[in-house]
Order: C-alpha cells, then sequence, then structure tokens
C-alpha cells in the first residue's frame, strides 16, 4: 500500500509537486506557510516515505545551495474513464503526465460486471507494456450521478444494472490500490482544471456533451457535487414544455432534443425526407448516422446539418445563459464528443448565452471548447486519486 502524509502540510507539499513539478527547498518554503526549520522537518519525513525523492542541487540564489525535492517517478495512477459508448484508460506518473493511453468501445448498458472486465483487461495491457509495476491509486469516471463518498451510482438513466453497484470496493479489490469515483464530467472538468483550458480559473462551468450532456461545476477550486452526486444534471433541463419523452420520464429536456444521439436521430431524419443529399448519401453507406456524420456535412456547407447545430447550441445556449445569470462563472468550457461540431455550435451558444445573460456576468465571459478533447476524463480521474492519496489517511 502507498504511504499516505501524516498531515496537512505534507499532504500540500506533494501536491504543489505534482502541480508544479520539480522544486527545490527554498522554492518550497515560498509557497508554504511554515518555518525553514518545520519545512525541513516536513520534507525529510517525505523522504523517509518514499512519496519523494532528492533531485539534484537547485541553482544557487545567492547564499548556499538548496537541494530540489520532486515525487517518486516511480509513482503510477490509473485513469478510467467510463462513457456510454465507450471506455478511456490512462497511465499516469505522478506529475499526472499521460505515459499511455488506451480506448475501446463498450456499451455501458451491458452491466457493470462486464464493462469493469473490459477496464481490467486495459489496465493489464498496459501494466504489462512496461508502464506500471502497479497503481497506487486509481480514479474512475462513470456517466451517471455517483454518491461520492461510497463511490456508488445512484438511478443513472442510462446506466441499468448500475444502481448501488459498489465500484470503489469492487475495483479496489481488483487493483490492489485505492479507487475513488465521480461522474464523468465532474473528472471532465477536474482534467480540464489541471491540464487544460481552465487552468488558472476558479470558478467555471465544463459542459459535455455526449450521448448525455451534464455540467461540472468548480466553485473555489473545487468541485461542487450537490447532497445527493447529482449537482450539474443539466440534460434534464426543460427547453421545450410538451415536447420529447426523455428517458429520465419527463418531456421537453435539453438531452431530449440535443444531445449525440438526439442530433443523430435528426440527422437521420433529415436525410430519409430528402432534405440533405449529403447525410443522406452517408445514411446510404454506413446504414445509420452519427453526430461525426453531422459535422462532416457541416464542414462540407451543407446547410440542413449546419442548421441542426445551430438549433441545438441555440437550446444549449438557453440552459447555459440560466446557469450563467445563476452562478457567474469566470469561464464555460464545452467538451465531449459532439465537440467535432466546432466554432458553429460554439458561435450558437454564445450568441444565446450573450443574449440572454446579463453583461454584468458575461462581459468578461470566456465560452470556449476543451483543450484535452478524449483525454480530459481521464486526466482527471487520475486527478482525482491524486488528491486522494496525497491527502492524509
Amino acid at each position: 500500500m502507498t504511504a499516505r502524509p501524516e498531515n496537512t502540510h505534507q499532504g500540500r507539499l506533494l501536491r504543489l509537486l505534482r502541480d508544479n513539478g520539480s522544486n527545490s527547498r527554498a522554492q518550497l518554503g515560498d509557497l508554504v506557510d511554515l518555518s525553514r526549520s518545520k519545512l525541513a522537518v516536513e520534507v525529510d519525513r517525505l523522504l523517509e516515505t518514499g512519496l519523494v525523492v532528492a533531485d539534484g542541487l537547485a541553482p544557487s540564489r545567492g547564499g548556499r545551495r538548496s537541494h530540489n525535492i520532486r515525487l517518486a517517478p516511480t509513482l503510477r495512477f490509473l485513469g478510467v474513464d467510463i462513457g456510454a459508448t465507450s471506455i478511456d484508460v490512462a497511465v499516469t506518473n505522478a506529475e499526472l503526465e499521460v505515459l499511455g493511453r488506451l480506448n475501446q468501445p463498450m456499451d455501458v448498458r451491458e452491466g457493470p460486471v462486464a464493462v469493469f472486465e473490459q477496464v481490467l483487461a486495459m489496465a493489464a495491457k498496459l501494466r504489462v507494456s512496461g508502464l506500471a509495476e502497479g497503481f497506487d491509486g486509481a480514479g474512475i469516471g462513470v456517466p451517471g450521478p455517483v454518491r461520492f463518498p461510497e463511490g456508488v451510482p445512484v438511478a443513472p438513466p442510462i446506466m441499468p444494472g448500475w444502481d448501488g453497484f459498489p465500484v470503489r470496493e469492487a475495483l479496489s479489490q481488483e487493483l490492489g490500490c485505492p479507487v475513488m469515483v465521480d461522474n464523468d464530467v465532474n473528472l471532465m472538468a477536474m482534467g480540464e482544471m489541471h491540464a487544460g483550458v481552465a487552468r488558472s480559473v476558479g470558478d467555471f462551468l465544463c459542459v459535455k456533451i455526449g450521448t448525455g450532456i451534464g455540467c461540472g461545476i468548480v466553485a473555489g477550486g473545487e468541485v461542487h457535487r450537490g447532497v445527493t452526486g447529482s449537482a450539474g444534471d443539466i440534460g434534464h433541463i426543460q427547453v421545450e414544455p410538451d415536447g420529447r419523452a426523455c428517458v429520465c420520464g419527463n418531456r421537453g429536456c435539453l438531452e431530449a432534443h440535443f444531445s449525440g444521439a438526439a442530433l443523430a436521430g435528426d440527422a437521420e431524419k433529415a436525410a430519409r425526407e430528402g432534405c440533405s443529399a449529403q447525410l443522406a448519401a452517408r445514411l446510404e453507406t454506413s446504414g445509420r448516422l452519427t453526430a461525426e456524420d453531422v459535422s462532416a456535412a457541416a464542414a462540407a456547407g451543407d446547410p440542413v446539418a449546419l442548421e441542426l447545430i445551430r438549433e441545438g447550441g441555440k437550446r444549449l445556449g438557453q440552459v447555459i445563459a440560466g446557469l450563467v445569470s445563476f452562478f457567474n462563472p469566470g469561464l464555460v468550457v464545452i467538451g465531449g464528443g459532439v465537440t467535432g461540431l466546432g466554432h458553429t455550435l460554439l458561435a450558437s451558444v454564445r450568441t444565446q448565452v450573450y443574449r440572454q445573460s446579463l453583461p454584468l456576468a458575461t462581459g468578461n465571459l470566456p465560452i470556449v471548447l476543451g483543450e484535452l478533447g478524449p483525454a480530459a476524463g481521464a486526466i482527471g480521474a487520475a486527478r482525482l486519486i491524486s488528491d486522494h492519496v496525497f491527502s492524509p489517511a
């Protein structure tokens, strides 16, 4: 079992080394509120645990040269991002640099046993490739609400058979390391906060558009999960009174009108009705359409595909505008599989948000695409478990 820091000071030092890389004792002293003697004691104790190692001499600051300290290069974290239709697994070092990553298609509706058999097989493949002898911790993201303290999915609408499944307990036993579980969009937000477009932002929204739609809420640098883990479930905010039936049992939800599945369904309808020659040709070739097909048709100038994206962006922007007025974030990040729709989607969302929300909230509000793409969730999962391992037991 990996050692854990003894106190909050040691935990703070570990997280600084994770986020900033190798640092001298003198530089660490500038960042933490500790006397030189107390800092020396805490660093020496961390060296004894093996969590950190000496890393040569630092450049002189005018006196005796200080020693550099870095996180142990042998530490390995596993980040697992389970989506509705695929699994992304990555191995990182202690600084959360991705050393290796695998992606496999998988339908989450096949249930937790089948999904985790695939996860474990992918983790084993990364391990035997020489990237890790074992894992010091694993973070897991799932596409539904999670009771965070227990690591258990709660009534996930698109995950039959997952309600109450002990994800954290089961995987901890299989992997032999600590495991933390969260909603996938929260982990996307953590990934963008650690290494993406939200690195310097403490209050932001991260909207994921895929098979479903969710929103990670980061306030003061911390993810807000809500009392039952369902904070940010914006896909089930109504955008059309008496609109389409949704998997949640209600009608007119955002997710029913604009998600990967909804967009593909609208595109197939347009193709079959002869409204778009490009979409019809793609449908004839593959037998079905996806959001990627709509994106490609739009990029080629197809007016029907462009209108589908604009209309979806308008509905999404309508919901985000309400969130902006309520939360007053410093940034809105849009990610997920549908972000291949790119700047047509972004322009439609921005127009709606800037039109509906008050200028005080939107005057300096960037609305941008995520930087990390499909790796965001796995990086966020590694960030989640590293936060846990680098905290006192």
